[in-house]
């Protein structure tokens, strides 16, 4: 070849080079919304929602790149103001929403019938009518379910019990927005309160505001240990509790670790970020072209036990060996 005809063809080629590169089409960029009903104007899950971005980056999402992650919340639990969020999915063109507790899926649900639908947290989904079945869910809804049993909340007391022994007078803290789902939990507690002579009484939380009050009143009926309940404002408020707790020297028992992380005295239950990260796998499967209908949904099967020792000794407790050779995690 001539010089002048190799330049001509090495020039037509780097014009036309760029030219492919453009012609090129964009790549996909998948949306998720994430619809939360809290207690908090701020991010209230954000250890968990890093753990189900964090899953999502692993399988090969990334925000910026390919994915858009919308978080859709309300502060105040209503449930007509979840609904009226949930009704801007198709407006943000979300493909698959996500929900953690039976507000957010009730209002998702609510909003639409075709867009998937991951549950996280969900108590009952089945009994809730969110799926027809663990194993088929047959509509536009999967997930997992936090249905654990009552017997685990049982344990939840008897580790309490081990940590500071000879108490016969505790309160269970419940979410107003979620303890009515929970009500065969309850009763199961109060048998099992019955039977080893202590004194039951249930307490609901509503908002940050009132929980002095709701404190200076367990004082005062002589309250000596507490059970948190599960929920959104309780996980929001779990702070502020365990301050609470700690000022009147009452050791408490929570449903996840992000209580004794917050200087709760000691949790046992199913690892939320952990979940989270499951969650993300769920969506992955629905991206990819997965049908909610087709994937099971699952219950927890793995739980851990967490103690805060500087905790137990903020309030004086000397907690047994034996019950810290149990624990999956001692924080100190």
């Amino acid at each position: 070849m001539k010089r002048r005809e190799f330049i001509g063809a090495l020039t037509g080629g780097l014009l036309v080079a760029p030219l492919a590169v453009e012609a090129q089409p964009a790549p996909k960029v998948a949306r998720i919304g994430v619809l939360y009903a809290g207690s908090t104007p701020s991010d209230p899950y954000s250890p968990t929602i890093t753990a189900f971005k964090e899953a999502l980056r692993r399988l090969g999402w990334v925000e910026g790149q390919n994915l858009v992650v919308e978080f859709l919340q309300v502060g105040d639990g209503s449930v007509a103001r979840v609904q009226e969020l949930a009704r801007n999915f198709d407006h943000l063109k979300i493909e698959v929403a996500v929900g953690p507790n039976n507000l957010s899926i009730i209002a998702a649900r609510s909003a639409t019938t075709t867009i998937p639908i991951v549950m996280v947290n969900v108590n009952d989904p089945v009994g809730s009518g969110f799926v027809k079945s663990l194993a088929s869910p047959g509509g536009n809804i999967t997930g997992l379910s936090f249905s654990v049993g009552p017997e685990v909340t049982g344990k939840r007391l008897e580790l309490l019990a081990e940590a500071r022994p000879r108490f016969s007078r505790f309160a269970v803290l419940v979410d107003s927005s979620f303890w009515r789902e929970r009500t065969s939990v309850y009763s199961f507690l109060e048998t099992t309160a019955r039977a080893r002579g202590m004194a039951m009484q249930m307490v609901e939380v509503r908002e940050p505001g009132a929980l002095a009050t709701t404190f200076a009143t367990l004082v005062k009926d002589h309250t000596e240990a507490l059970l948190i309940g599960g929920g959104p404002i309780n996980f929001d408020l779990r702070g502020q509790i365990a301050e609470l707790a700690l000022r009147h020297r009452l050791p408490t028992a929570y449903s996840w670790r992000e209580g004794p992380e917050a200087a709760g005295l000691l949790s046992y239950g199913p690892n939320l970020s952990a979940r989270w990260s499951h969650a993300a796998v769920y969506v992955d499967k629905i991206l990819k072209g997965a049908k909610p209908a087709d994937l099971p949904v699952e219950q927890p099967n793995t739980f851990e036990f967490v103690i805060n020792l500087k905790t137990a000794k903020a309030l004086g407790l000397t907690i047994p060996p034996s019950l810290l050779a149990r624990a999956d995690q001692v924080i100190e």
